[in-house]
Parts: structure tokens; sequence; C-alpha cells
């Protein structure tokens, strides 16, 4: 529920102040950052020897970085198995601070690590379907952190399903044996995906903001261990304005139907609704809807009337729990394998962007399209704005993306 301030009760004689006291102001768990589970695709699971006949990170240490985006004093971590086969059984798991501050490398600042408990246990087994929260731990973030979080696995997860992303665009390190507490990782084998860590909690008195989507907001395209991606330079914008921003995106995802990851519709209660204090939504995704159906004309008209349709459900479910939702457009993709002669997917595509900026079911409109698209060709992204393939954005593109964001919305 949204706090109000009630004036003018001194007449009645009952006196209630208008601004809590400063030492009053009470911080909460705020979600900083997060990495959307997914079932880990063969080509994806940790390289040999780590994978081997069914047993993964046996023995293993992996370390992995991520960037919080704003900080607190007292920090918690999020583990996944939400598509493990069995038992997650982690061993151990520090937390430090990366060598130099910097994105996916493998060295520690050895005067850092503090160790991660669960229950007050250096162990812990999270069940099939589920996710354990480490004990809160005194250590100060400041915003825009990138820290190190290693985690050994004595006897590995027995499964060949386990929980990742894929899409990390950072580099994690595999070791064999127990180097939680080690200053660097001789060796290491890197490999460029996250697994089972799934959010970092702060102590904060700030509020989030939950980007939905699909591979343009996880940043395909965008510089690996660069940070580059739309979400982190909107954080960028934010900063001082006490707003996390939650990257919620898969490459792949689709709104209706699951493919990479289930969709949209499926996982909002676990990427939106259960996150912490979370007070905005963006949604942008709809584009791997149309790509992915027949480029025929009955086909698109039933994907762009089942996008809005789902839209409207995302909406409802959000309002319900007092979280204001923006509407993103959808980027064109003219030249691109969803592309079609018949301009079908176009005409969906124009067909679901007039609905989001005409319909007033969303709190807000984000035109994404009008950002990047090209003036001469609106079928087409800007050449500056494409990476290549004529869908996915290069980090210049990215910076419109998040440029085109209106800081106001997060007051």
């Amino acid at each position: 529920m949204r706090r109000r301030s009630f004036l003018g009760l001194a007449a009645t004689g009952v006196l209630v102040p208008t601004v809590a006291p400063a030492d009053a102001r009470s911080e909460r768990w705020v979600t900083t950052w997060t990495s959307m589970p997914q079932l880990t695709e063969p080509h994806n699971m940790p390289p040999p020897p780590f994978t081997q006949e069914g047993l993964v990170l046996a023995d293993a240490t992996l370390r992995q970085t991520v960037q919080v985006s704003v900080g607190g004093r007292r920090m918690r971590l999020r583990f996944s198995n939400a598509f493990g086969g069995v038992v997650l059984p982690i061993t151990a798991v520090t937390v430090a601070l990366p060598a130099d501050g910097r994105a996916g490398v493998s060295a520690i600042q050895p005067g850092t690590v503090r160790p991660v408990t669960f229950s007050g246990r250096a162990s812990a087994n999270v069940p099939v379907g589920a996710l354990v929260l480490s004990d809160p731990l005194a250590f100060t973030l400041v915003p825009g952190t990138n820290i190190t979080v290693t985690v050994y696995l004595a006897n590995g997860q027995a499964s060949t399903a386990i929980t990742s992303h894929p899409g990390s665009r950072t580099t994690s390190h595999l070791v064999a044996g127990n180097h939680v507490d080690s200053p660097g990782l001789p060796g290491a084998t890197p490999t460029d995906h996250w697994y089972f860590l799934s959010g970092v909690e702060v102590r904060a008195d700030a509020s989030s903001v939950v980007v939905i989507g699909d591979s343009l907001t996880d940043g395909r395209g965008s510089t690996t261990n660069g940070n580059d991606r739309w979400p982190n330079q909107l954080f960028e914008r934010l900063q001082g304005k006490d707003v996390a921003v939650l990257n919620q995106a898969a490459g792949g995802n689709r709104v209706l139907n699951d493919g990479l990851g289930p969709s949209v519709l499926a996982r909002l209660d676990r990427d939106l609704l259960a996150q912490c204090a979370v007070r905005w939504l963006i949604l942008f995704e709809g584009v791997n809807d149309i790509g992915t159906a027949a480029p025929e004309e009955t086909a698109q008209k039933q994907v762009s009337d089942d996008l809005i349709a789902a839209y409207q459900q995302i909406t409802g479910r959000a309002h319900a729990h007092d979280i204001q939702v923006y509407g993103a457009t959808l980027l064109p993709f003219g030249g691109s394998g969803y592309d079609d002669p018949g301009g079908f997917r176009e005409s969906a595509r124009q067909a679901v962007n007039r609905w989001i900026r005409t319909s007033r079911r969303f709190d807000a409109v984000i035109d994404f399209d009008a950002a990047v698209r090209d003036p001469a060709d609106p079928r087409r992204l800007l050449a500056a704005a494409d990476v290549g393939d004529h869908l996915h954005l290069n980090p210049a593109g990215y910076r419109m993306l998040a440029e085109a964001v209106p800081a106001r919305l997060f007051r």
C-alpha cells in the first residue's frame, strides 16, 4: 500500500505528522539485482569436465560477478533450483569485491571476503523447484557495485536439468576443488553464463522497477562484462533516485507461450510479484511471439489480438499489487529473419504498438520504437543502433532506449 499524508487534523485534537522523523524512516529488503532463472539447454551446461554423465559441478568452485543497482549496508542472496531435477546441495558460499571492481574477473580483493550462511549454517540444500535465501550479511555496497559470489558444490548436482541464466553477458569461472576463499583462480575455466544465483537483496530506503523482456533487454549485442544493456544504462540515469533496476529478461522469451524460459504469463508471479519492494514494471516483450507465428494474415491477426489480451492480464495482475505498469512499444525488425515478404508480421507489430500507445491501459507509454527506428524507413532500425542483424541493438542503441525512458516516471 502506498503511504498517504493526512493534513488538517490538528483542529480535531489529533495531531498526525505529515513527514516521519528521519530516525523513523524504515529500511526494507529491496531486490537490487536479478537474473531470470531458466532451464539450462545442453549447449549451455558447464563445460567438461564440470558436466559429465548426469553430474554437474562435483567438487567444483563456481565464481560469478554481478552488478547491483541500489546499495545498502546489509545484503542477502537468492539461489534458485527452479528447474533442477534433484535437490541442489550448496556446500559453501562467500561474497567479496572483485579485483579492481570489474565484472567478469576471477580474482577478488582478499580483505573483502565474507562467508555466507543459511539459517546459521554454512551449507544449504535447495529443494526441487524452490529457492533458498541466505542470512543477512553486513556488507556495505555502494550503488552500481560489482560483487563476486563464489559457490562450492562438494557433491555436485546429480541431474541433467539445472537452473541458470545463459545470457549473462558476464564471464564466470570454474575450477576443481574448494576455492571459495581463494584470492585468485589460476587455470580456471571461463564460461559466459550464470548458474543458480537469481537475486541479490539489500536493506535500503528504496524501491525497484522490474523490466520484463526478451533478448533486447537481456542484452544481446551488448558488451560482455561491459554492463551496457539498456537496463544498466537506465540505472546510471536514475542514480540518486533510490530506484533499483531489475532485469528479468531472457533471449528468445515470449509473452504467450513457453520457449527459452517460461512465458511471461507463466513467470509473472516469480519474476515480478515475488521480488522485494517493486513499485513499477516496464513491459517490453512481444516481438518473439510475432516473429515465431506463421507469416500469414490470419495467424498474425490472432497473435496481435492475443498479445493485447495478455497485456491486459499482466497490467491487471500488477495493479492488484499496487505496481504501476509502463508499456514499451516493439522495435522494428525489417531486414531481419522475422521480416516476411507479405508484411504480415509488420502489420501485427503496428497493431500492437497502436494499442500500446492509445489504449490507456498502461500508466505510461515508453516509445522505444520511435527512439531507434530509421525515419527514412520506419520498418527498420537506425543503422547507428543496429548490431547488424536488424533485430538487436549495439551499446549505442541500448543507450537510446535508456534515454527514451522519462526519469519522471520514477518519482
